[in-house]
This record gives C-alpha cells, structure tokens and sequence, in this order.
C-alpha cells in the first residue's frame, strides 16, 4: 500500500463531514512500498457470468441497469473502446454523480460549484479524476462490462427507498432483519455508476465532503467490513466477500506494476507518481462474481478505499485505508499464512482485515495517490 502522501490548503468553509479541499502539493515525501517494477500482465479472466456469484441479491422487484437480453438473431453488442470512460475534462468528470439539494442554509457554508471546480479535473495530482490517461491501460469497454452485467438486480425499489431514494445503495445489516438496517452502501466505487472507472487521488477530508455533497458520509471501517463479509440470510460470515478461498481471478487483482517508457514506478511524491504510476483500473462491476453477498462491488481490487475509523481512546475520528488494488497479486497472502520473515511484505486481504495505513485525523487527512479511491454510506433514519 502506497505511503505517498500531500499537504492541502483549505480556501471554502467547512462542510458537514469535512472541509473542502481547495489546492495541493507534493512537497511532502514518502515512500510507496505498493510500487516496484515488474513486467505488465494482461487482466485476469472473470468469475462465472454475471449473477452467477454466490449471495447476489434476489432479483425480484427490481430494475436492471444492465441493457436487456438480446432478441434471437441479433448483432452482438459492440465491443467498444476501454479507454472511451477515462475522462479528463472535469464537465466530464463531474456529470458522473449528482450533488443533494441544498437549503439557503447550507448555501450559507458551502459553494459546491467552486467546490467541483477546485477539486475535480484531469492531467494532475492536485485533483480527483481517474488516474493519468497517457499511462493508463484499461482492458474492459463499457459496452463489455455492461454485457457482462446484463440482466442483474443492482437495486430493487424497496432497497432504494429504504436508502432515502439514493441510486446504487443497498441496505446492510445483521442477523438477517432488513428492518434493523442502520445504514446504506454504494454497490460501486465512486462514482458509483456501473461501469465506469474509479475515481482516485483523492484524500480522506476530500472524499469526506464529496459525500456530504451526494447526502451521504465516508463509510467506517466496521460498516465496509459487515458489507463485504456478511450475509443477508443471516449466515455465516465468509473470509471474503465472494467465499472463503483467497481467488485471484475472481476480482481485478491481478494487473501487475508495468514500467513507463523502461522506469518503474515512482511513488516518492504525487508529482513523480502521476508521471510514472499507471492507474491500470477497470470499469465498476467488470467483475461480476467480485461481489459480496448484499450486492457490494469490488470489495477487493481495482482501487483501495478510503474509510473512516472512531479511535477507542481519544475518541476521534480517523481515516483507514482498506481494500487491494489491481496489483494485489504482487503482495497477497492468504487469511491464514504468517507473515513472510524475509524479503518483500504480503497482506491478506480479507474483509475483516485491519490495517493501519495512513491513519489521519479526518480533519486534517490529506494521503492520496494513484490506486486509492473510496465509496460513500448512508445513514438509514
């Protein structure tokens, strides 16, 4: 996991979760141990077809955002450019989600068009966007991740009704009661939009205000862990979200570091990170069977993901780091193997998995980089 990390600059009034983030630099330096050199692989192959994993939420009374089966006799679906969604331009970038209402009152404290325009935008590190697009190499087309999504129930009307109306929430909770439910997650990494890319280089304080803008908060480490380990049923827990048996084909977790123009990647500040670090993510849901029994997406792979924690002692508020990103192949351990007493670090990257990764205050939480993004929960009231 990378250790690089920024200060940032506050110039907009604080927002509910967090305060708004308006400039950054590099001049803080670390090391990215996530980042050696390595050849490039090509995408490992998906899990079963699309609702084929175990645990998928029922499909009745729900809507499919996928498109619908195709008539007999029809051409197949177009196999579409992968690097057509890696957008850059922040119109683009900013259309992918949609901001609450605001009250004149919360107009008061917040301006959420300067917000997106300071915060929001390609060809930097100093703003959230989908990675650097001249090294970036995605294999996956929208048009072939949503065929591979054809016919699945991300949401059924009762979920997004019990998730006060949010699109691509699901309801999470214990012991099988649905009516207990506390909160809602994303189904997606942001923008949690099916087949789309990950958004990445943002901080833990940006991604708080970016959900406090959709109505919603950072979810907490507890809360993505129960999403991505529990069952609906009421069952029993399982080691990761698709089962027990650590399976790296199953998610997008097995691109390996490639070198740019002969350098690997350097991670020693966001400036050298963005010129040498390819963002090798995929579009959400690719990966169909990477998916947890409520229905959560890309639990592991693709992007880590920025949480929140409450500290036991002081009772602050913290960010976490959690999740794997693409390249986890080149550092994975199972749940139950020790930690290697030589050579390079390996994790486990199970659900219930704890790190201590880039622990911050959240209101002064500013580590980003290129394989870390985050999703958005909801509290159920």
């Amino acid at each position: 996991m990378s250790k690089l990390s920024r200060p940032l600059s506050l110039a907009l009034a604080a927002l509910a979760a967090a305060p708004l983030a308006c400039s950054r630099n590099d001049a803080e330096r670390g090391r990215d141990a996530g980042a050696p050199p390595g050849a490039s692989s090509s995408a490992p192959a998906t899990g079963p077809a699309a609702g084929g994993s175990a645990g998928a939420p029922p499909a009745a009374g729900g809507s499919a955002v996928a498109p619908p089966a195709a008539d007999a006799g029809e051409a197949p679906p177009a196999v579409g450019d992968p690097m057509a969604t890696h957008y850059e331009a922040r119109e683009d970038l900013v259309r992918l989600f949609s901001l609450k209402e605001l009250t004149e009152r919360e107009r008061r404290f917040k301006n959420p068009e300067l917000f997106l325009e300071k915060n929001f935008g390609g060809g930097t590190p100093a703003r959230i966007n989908q990675g650097n697009k001249e090294l970036a190499r995605h294999t996956r087309s929208k048009e072939q991740c949503l065929e591979g999504l054809r016919g699945v129930v991300l949401q059924t009307e009762e979920q997004r009704a019990r998730c006060g109306g949010h699109e691509n929430m699901v309801p999470v909770y214990r012991r099988g009661k649905p009516e207990t439910a506390e909160f809602c997650v994303d189904i997606f990494e942001f923008p949690n939009k099916p087949c789309e890319l990950p958004m990445v280089w943002a901080s833990p304080t940006q991604a708080a205000s970016v959900c406090s803008l959709q109505g919603k908060r950072l979810c907490t480490e507890d809360e993505w862990s129960l999403a991505c380990r529990g069952d609906p049923e009421g069952g029993k827990p399982t080691t990761y979200a698709y089962g027990d048996e650590l399976d790296l084909a199953v998610c997008h977790t097995q691109t390996r570091h490639r070198e740019i123009n002969g350098k690997p990647c350097d991670g020693d500040t966001a400036r050298s990170a963005y010129q040498t670090c390819a963002t090798d993510t995929e579009p959400a849901g690719s990966y169909p069977a990477c998916r947890s029994r409520f229905g959560v997406f890309d639990q592991h792979g693709n992007v880590a993901e920025i949480m929140t924690r409450r500290d036991r002692d002081d009772g602050k508020l913290y960010s976490q780091l959690k999740g794997s990103a693409w390249f986890y192949v080149e550092v994975a351990r199972e749940h139950d193997a020790p930690r290697p007493k030589k050579g390079r670090e390996t994790y486990p990257d199970h659900c219930a998995f704890s790190p201590r990764w880039h622990v911050e205050p959240m209101e002064n939480a500013w580590h980003a980089n290129y394989h870390l993004g985050f999703r958005c929960c909801a509290t159920v009231r």
